[in-house]
């Protein structure tokens, strides 16, 4: 219990030195993760059976060489790719924009240094560096939270590439 306390307190200090955008990156790096984690359980728990079910409907079909049947088989192809894919490009949006918000946390803490130093002047370097440090905090966090993003995202979408291209190789066309 003193753990979690002391992990929530070390939370609020960091927000408070980082400012209010890191808010803004905890939320996007929050949805990201999740979307990866329901992608990935998809493509291990779920796609499966969806890909067998097609597998089993084409395998008993007769008529697998007509112009209809090929269209029956594109048709299941792009239903089980749409399943594939969705939200993949939600989550190379949120794996994008989090360094964009940690920059905007930049300019931020920027305007609070030049306005620490219109107001104080340049002779007190204790207020400026709480600025700098205003300024420099969302940019590395929206950095980490992005590269953490970057990595799983790829392999999430080699992932998904690599089911689309066994199961058309799984639906032979005579």
């Amino acid at each position: 219990m003193l753990f979690l306390m002391e992990l929530i307190e070390s939370v609020r200090s960091f927000i408070a030195t980082g400012g209010n955008v890191l808010y803004f990156v905890a939320v996007a790096l929050l949805l990201m993760w999740i979307l990866m984690i329901e992608r990935y359980w998809f493509l291990q728990a779920n796609y499966p059976k969806m890909r067998d079910g097609i597998i089993k409907r084409w395998d008993a079909r007769a008529d697998t060489t007509s112009w209809y049947a090929h269209r029956i088989r594109d048709t299941w192809i792009s239903e089980a790719t749409e399943q594939l894919e969705r939200n993949m490009l939600t989550i190379k949006t949120l794996v994008a924009m989090c360094p964009l918000i940690g920059l905007l946390g930049t300019v931020t803490g920027m305007i609070s240094v030049f306005e620490t130093m219109a107001q104080q002047g340049t002779g007190n370097p204790r207020l400026m560096a709480a600025g700098i440090s205003m300024a420099t905090i969302p940019t590395m966090a929206g950095m980490v939270a992005a590269l953490s993003g970057v990595f799983f995202s790829s392999r999430l979408d080699a992932k998904v590439k690599l089911a689309k291209a066994k199961l058309v190789d799984s639906l032979p066309h005579h």
